[in-house]
């Protein structure tokens, strides 16, 4: 029996990279709200605490597991030895947490912080490098799960790991230890088969955002020249379940039954919560995802 675990990410209260984006709310109220939509777990927030000692009763208190964490790396400037110094801290927290995967992102050149820089002006990874850069990362994972933690490396809008095509060719270019963190919203905001990817490299999957796209405002952010951040701010992203989003929720999730997925669905949207009220969408997204695993017969745990 394959069984998954429901979580959410705080980025729908609170956003980290554009704090004028919830930048008040309470890191109570939403561990609290989480709580109440139905999820067992969130990922960490920039404002949670990263000491286990404080985030450790801060969790029990309201229920939730920490699922897991973002690190933005920098391997293709940094050494091999510099990234593990940089991502000790926060590895630490997460193997002290209990969590199970480490979300790590390259962000060397992203332009996904910038609310400025057209997201069509985004960096780009000769495919000449990706095979050093594949080896690079591949010791990078090893090394973090003899520490205890699976690496989860996610495809971002603004990153140099953000196409299907640089999806395949990282993944073509490291080992069994570089998870892949399937993001259906980000693969389909860059104009990706998330059906047939998922298929592909569903051995490989080992974290799953479920995020869904605006297709009106995406095309405005396609035709304007929007940055990723501008996007964010005029609502491209959505959760599963809302009927402005274009991502078919009810067809990928039977895929991750056929794959043999087990682990988090996490439903993450950005969104800015003036706009789009917090725990509706929280709610929204739980009953869409319950929905599609009781009809793709995933069994949900908590």
């Amino acid at each position: 029996m394959t069984t998954v675990r429901l979580g959410t990410q705080p980025i729908a209260w609170a956003n980290d990279d554009l704090p004028e984006l919830g930048g008040d709310t309470p890191v109570e109220q939403i561990l609290s709200e989480a709580k109440q939509a139905g999820y067992s777990g969130i990922e960490k927030g920039g404002r949670f605490p990263s000491d286990p000692k404080e985030l450790k009763p801060l969790m029990a208190r309201h229920g939730l597991q920490l699922i897991t964490g973002w690190f933005s790396g920098e391997l293709r400037q940094r050494s091999l030895e510099a990234e593990q110094q940089a991502v000790r801290a926060h590895l630490d927290l997460l193997v002290a947490m209990g969590s199970p995967v480490l979300v790590y992102a390259e962000t060397t050149g992203t332009a996904q912080g910038q609310l400025d820089t057209p997201l069509a002006d985004r960096p780009r990874m000769p495919e000449a490098e990706f095979a050093a850069y594949g080896e690079k990362l591949t010791r990078l994972a090893e090394w973090m799960r003899g520490e205890g933690i699976a690496m989860a490396f996610h495809h971002h809008m603004g990153t140099v790991i953000e196409t299907e095509r640089e999806i395949d060719l990282l993944m073509a270019n490291t080992g069994e230890a570089v998870g892949l963190l399937f993001d259906t919203g980000h693969l389909r905001f860059a104009g990706g088969d998330v059906i047939g990817t998922l298929r592909r490299h569903g051995s490989r999957v080992n974290h799953f955002h479920a995020k869904n796209i605006r297709p009106v405002i995406h095309a405005q952010l396609r035709n304007n020249r929007w940055s990723f951040l501008k996007g964010v701010i005029e609502g491209v992203f959505t959760v599963p379940g809302d009927p402005e989003g274009s991502v078919p929720f009810r067809d990928i999730v039977p895929v991750l039954a056929e794959i043999g997925y087990s682990g988090w669905m996490v439903v993450e949207a950005e969104q800015d919560p003036a706009k789009a009220h917090p725990l509706t969408y929280a709610r929204m997204g739980h009953a869409e995802l319950v929905a599609c695993c009781q009809a793709a017969g995933l069994t949900i745990v908590e």
